[in-house]
């Protein structure tokens, strides 16, 4: 895998924990922040997805919720998040880091290649594929606004 990008910044949702995932990250370079080192436990997804946003961290977290609840998937495209769910809720933490770190280089060209805001998937062995992309997330905005005026 080439150097990685040291402008991206990756940003470790509580509900992944800290280690391994933290550990195995930044063993290849990157930069990774966790977010109970700048965020109560207890913080609201609404509440710390902006701040995110405004930074241009890149989100990494096993919370499909986030893609499923309306006032989430609009608070990720309002931020112009980029986020990155696992696919399986169900591995250990072990396994979510191992799958995170196979999907490194997938998720940098990702990154690269994708414009803000989107949503992808990390499978367990690395792959990473599209789940709401830039054009379903700010069409749903674009809904929102409609039905509101």
């Amino acid at each position: 895998m080439n150097a990685p990008s040291k402008s991206i910044i990756f940003f470790v949702d509580r509900c992944l924990g800290k280690q391994p995932i933290l550990e195995k990250l930044r063993s290849t370079g990157v930069t990774v922040e966790a977010h109970d080192d700048h965020f109560p436990q207890n913080a609201q997804d609404v509440h710390w997805l902006p701040v995110i946003g405004a930074r241009g961290w890149v989100i990494l977290t096993k919370d499909a919720r986030i893609a499923r609840n309306s006032l989430e998937r609009r608070a990720v495209a309002y931020a112009g998040i980029k986020m990155f769910t696992l696919a399986l809720q169900q591995l250990s933490g072990e396994e979510t880091a191992l799958a995170f770190h196979r999907a490194l280089s997938g998720m940098l060209k990702f990154v690269e290649k994708n414009p803000a805001p989107f949503i992808a998937k990390v499978f367990k062995d690395g792959k990473v594929k599209p789940w709401k992309t830039a054009t379903d997330l700010l069409a749903e905005i674009q809904i929102f606004v409609q039905k509101s005026d």
